[in-house]
């Protein structure tokens, strides 16, 4: 069947036709914008029948409002115009349509279908790749653990070589803990309530008294981002430690 006016399919899988492009077809002297609030006057609904949208004039590039309609409005219109082009125009749309309903058609949309549902769960299944390499028990864990215990578990698991040290002065480096002073080492605030990192407070026993420290603890979650990042920036297999 020869294409007299292009047809295209919405996301709801419904044949849409252009305003503009039946105007065209069907020779309407009127210029576009009147004749389109004409048409729409007979009880077509913004968002039901049709919808606006911006496109770029092929020729002047200049931009212009269309709009993109139902198979049923368009086949309406034409019928409106009462000339041979009008009746050209419905005739074609109703062998739109039939071709549209055909079993072979209905066998090609099912598949096609099916095929975006299959790309949609490879895309997921991509999406989720975090939780698959590295366990979605980890991240949904309350258990936070030290510097030097989250070292050697991207190291049984990954393979990154990275060691305690060196991960200390990559997590300074990227912005995570304090660089300097009484608070070295401690995970900045942003991080711990982003729920990356937790700040836990041991007492340690002196002759001149007992002193309070911190001990950086990284949460599940922040194991979880923090892996996914090492792994992008270094790949897996990684040594490090030199």
């Amino acid at each position: 069947m020869n294409q007299l006016i292009a047809t295209q399919n919405n996301e709801q899988g419904e044949i849409i036709v252009s305003g503009r492009e039946l105007h065209e077809f069907l020779e309407v002297a009127e210029r576009f914008s009147k004749w389109w609030e004409r048409m729409t006057g007979y009880g077509f609904e913004n968002g039901l029948d049709y919808t606006p949208y911006q496109m770029v004039h092929p020729q002047n590039k200049q931009e212009l409002i269309d709009y993109s309609m139902k198979l049923d409005m368009a086949k309406e219109l034409a019928m409106i115009q009462r000339t041979d082009k009008g009746k050209e125009a419905r005739q074609y749309f109703l062998q739109v349509e039939k071709a549209w309903n055909s079993p072979e058609m209905i066998i090609k949309r099912a598949m096609q279908i099916q095929d975006k549902k299959i790309l949609e769960l490879e895309n997921k299944i991509q999406e989720d790749k975090r939780y698959t390499d590295f366990g979605k028990v980890v991240e949904m864990s309350e258990a936070a653990v030290n510097i030097g215990a989250f070292v050697k578990i991207i190291y049984d698991k990954h393979g990154i070589n990275i060691g305690r040290n060196k991960m200390f002065d990559w997590l300074r480096d990227k912005g995570y803990l304090i660089k300097s002073g009484r608070e070295k080492n401690n995970p900045k605030q942003q991080f711990i309530e982003q729920g990356l990192f937790e700040l836990r407070p041991t007492i340690i026993s002196r002759s001149e008294g007992d002193v309070q420290s911190h001990t950086t603890l990284i949460t599940g979650k922040g194991q979880v981002k923090l892996t996914e990042i090492l792994l992008s920036e270094f790949g897996s297999r990684s040594d490090l430690s030199g």
